[in-house]
């Protein structure tokens, strides 16, 4: 298994945008968290999750994102299952979410970003502040973080077979433990 050392230099040698790379240590701490909880490898699907969109900043539309990332983890040896999590994030894909590996990485992808964005318009821009009833409240105004689709981040908790509330609180959880490295420790 490659280390985080070498995964991490693999997502800023394909990612320079801060914000992608944040996002991506985002999904990494839930990741780790649902491992966790899941009875996975916290090290093995917390690396899926910080490689999941590597390619994203140079191949942004769809299929290229995420085809090219399973191709560059490929070609440098990373494991099967993880390319194939990689690739089942993308409905577009086809490819379906059979392992709870697979499952999470799509329950926590869009719902990360989401939880970012709840951060950054409470008062201290603090995780810390972040609450359910919060997010729920702004996943029920459409014109809130309207790309995020509220409809996948349903189906990712009933995929995990969690309740929605417990899945926001668990994925908050995670990102509370690394809202320094977030830059989202308060005003």
């Amino acid at each position: 298994m490659p280390t985080r050392d070498e995964a991490l230099a693999l997502l800023h040698e394909h990612t320079q945008s801060e914000s992608l790379r944040k996002h991506a240590y985002a999904v990494e701490a839930a990741m780790r968290l649902y491992a966790a909880r899941l009875g996975g490898d916290p090290d093995e699907w917390g690396l899926v999750g910080l490689l999941h969109d590597l390619d994203y900043e140079q191949y942004p539309q769809a299929p290229d994102h995420p085809t090219q990332a399973g191709e560059i983890l490929r070609e440098r040896g990373y494991p099967e299952d993880w390319i194939r999590a990689v690739l089942s994030h993308a409905d577009y894909l086809g490819v379906p979410r059979e392992t709870p590996m697979e499952q999470a990485l799509f329950a926590v992808d869009e719902l990360t970003g989401f939880i970012v964005a709840v951060a950054l318009v409470r008062p201290t821009k603090s995780l810390m502040d972040v609450e359910v009833r919060s997010v729920r409240k702004k996943l029920k105004d459409k014109l809130f973080a309207a790309a995020v689709s509220r409809e996948d981040i349903a189906r990712g908790a009933d995929a995990l077979g969690v309740a929605l509330d417990e899945h926001i609180a668990t994925v908050i959880e995670a990102m509370q433990g690394i809202a320094e490295e977030l830059g989202l420790t308060g005003a």
